[in-house]
Parts: structure tokens; sequence; C-alpha cells
């Protein structure tokens, strides 16, 4: 089991990716929440990196309607990915607060070229699988999985070529919402995808284990939680809620058993939006949800 002993934050307050605003503000307000201190107590040194730099959608230009600011995103995970570089070539853990998910290419290319191909966890409502020529909205942040697995064709500057992960140890938690068109993606990729129908049905600690098994190996493991993979009752302030999603304890839980797993590389927590929050709630389960994937326990 690998001890973690030192973990690199780094922000990507990037909302290019998305129509609805405010998960730019996601890395400032989770930080705020007392994340340095919540992840310190555990006895794990924290190194916060600040915030990449991006541009903002009053200066950005759309450019093309099936991929909404393109360039302006790539450009931002291309420099996301160097900081992930930087801090996983020194033994740090990376962890990286959204933003929107677009923000997961950068992570990941960037994993890839320390580490060589590796696994994800990809806990969301969403597939995020979907590619240009079959986007229903253009928004990019539908599409980081898809480009992670090579179908999207996107290159980051000074990084590993897609694919950034092997597609048999890809595993999708907690989905709900899924278009034609990632439905296609997976069936023909043989993506694992344990939706939450799964959950309902077997309970989460039995797709978690099938989830963790799916995505073990050499390389890395990386755990990619998009907070809409709650359920909004749990966690209001999310860019695009979906009903039915994870409650409290079963969210913990699947955070524990990353943490018993030991596999854990890198983590990052995306689409927190404290616009749509109610007292901060979203923003403090996600710093928990953190805790636990770090190796919190109750007793």
């Amino acid at each position: 089991m690998n001890k973690i002993d030192r973990v690199a934050v780094i922000g990507a307050q990037l909302d290019l990716g998305a129509s609805r605003r405010g998960v730019d503000m996601g890395p400032s307000a989770i930080r705020y929440a007392g994340l340095a201190e919540r992840i310190e107590s555990l006895g794990i040194t924290v190194d916060d990196l600040g915030n990449i730099s991006v541009e903002i959608p009053e200066i950005a230009s759309i450019a093309d309607r099936h991929a909404r600011y393109l360039p302006e995103i790539l450009a931002a995970c291309a420099r996301l990915g160097a900081q992930v570089v930087g801090a996983a070539g020194e033994g740090r853990v990376p962890l990286v607060l959204g933003g929107d998910h677009s923000i997961a290419m950068g992570t990941l290319a960037g994993l890839h070229s320390a580490h060589g191909p590796g696994g994800v966890l990809w806990l969301d409502a969403h597939g995020d699988l979907n590619r240009p020529d079959n986007s229903p909205t253009g928004n990019v942040h539908g599409m980081p999985l898809a480009a992670a697995l090579g179908a999207c064709g996107f290159e980051l500057d000074g990084l590993a070529e897609a694919p950034w992960v092997e597609k048999g140890r890809t595993a999708v938690v907690g989905a709900r919402q899924l278009d034609p068109g990632e439905r296609e993606l997976i069936k023909s990729l043989g993506i694992c995808v344990l939706t939450m129908t799964e959950v309902d049905r077997r309970g989460i600690a039995s797709v978690m284990h099938e989830a963790l098994s799916v995505v073990q190996g050499s390389g890395f493991v990386h755990v990619s939680f998009d907070v809409d993979v709650l359920d909004p009752e749990i966690a209001p302030g999310v860019g695009t809620p979906v009903r039915g999603g994870l409650t409290y304890r079963e969210a913990h839980l699947a955070m524990e058993l990353v943490a018993e797993s030991g596999m854990l590389s890198s983590m990052e927590v995306v689409e927190v939006n404290p616009m749509f929050d109610h007292g901060g709630v979203t923003v403090s389960l996600g710093v928990e949800l953190i805790a636990s994937a770090l190796g919190s326990r109750i007793l």
C-alpha cells in the first residue's frame, strides 16, 4: 500500500469548457474551506502551487461551435500538464482543483508524460465521452475522457500524445446521463461504465471493488471526481446537476475504498460551482471527500 506523505495542490480555474458560469471560482472556494489544514491533519505535507493562467470567455474566441474555445482550453491544459509533470516527478501526489472537467485532459496528459500510460477512475454523472463531431452542445467539458482515450485527436504542446489512459483500465462510476455518441464509444472501446443502476442494485462497495480492479496497474491510477456524481440534495453547488446521484455515505465509502486500495497517485475535483451552493455545503463536502481519499477514517 502506497503511503501518501506529500500533496501538490494545483488550481485550474477554467470555465471555458462549460456553458454555465461559476466553476472558475471552485479552486478558491475549496481552498477557503480549509483544504490544506484538513489534509495536514492527516500528517500529509501540502505544497500549494497556485493557479495556472487561463483565458476568460470575455476575451477568448469561440472559434469552432463543435468544440467551443478549444485552442484556449488546450493551451490551459498544456500549462496544467506541465505542472503535473513537475509535481509527479518530485514524488508528490498532484491534487488538481477545477474548474470544469475539461482540465482532466491536462492532468492525464501530464501523468502520462511523467509515468507512461495508466488507469483512470472517473466518478461523474456524465460520461464525458462526446467528440466534436457528435457533441450535442460543443462544450469541451463533455469530451475530456474521449480525448484521454485518443478519440478526439486533441494535442497538448510539450506533452505526450493521446491516448493518455488505457481503455482497458478506464472505469466510469455513477453515470446516469449519457448521450448517443457516448454509448457508441463505450461499446466500441469496451469501456467499463458502472451506472447508478449498478450502484442501486449492487451497492457502492461492490461497484467500487470492480472499478478499482479495472483501473489497477502500472504507471498511474488517477481519480477524477466530478462533484455532480453526488446527488444535488447534498451537493447543489455543481456545474450540471443531475438528480439521483451518490448519497453522502456512498461517496465517502467510495473514497475510503480508494484510500484502502493504496493505488491513488493523483486526484482532481472538478465542477464545483459556489454560485449555486447553499451555505458552502458542496465545498465542505468536497474537502471531506478529498480527505477520505487521502486516508481519513472514522476510527
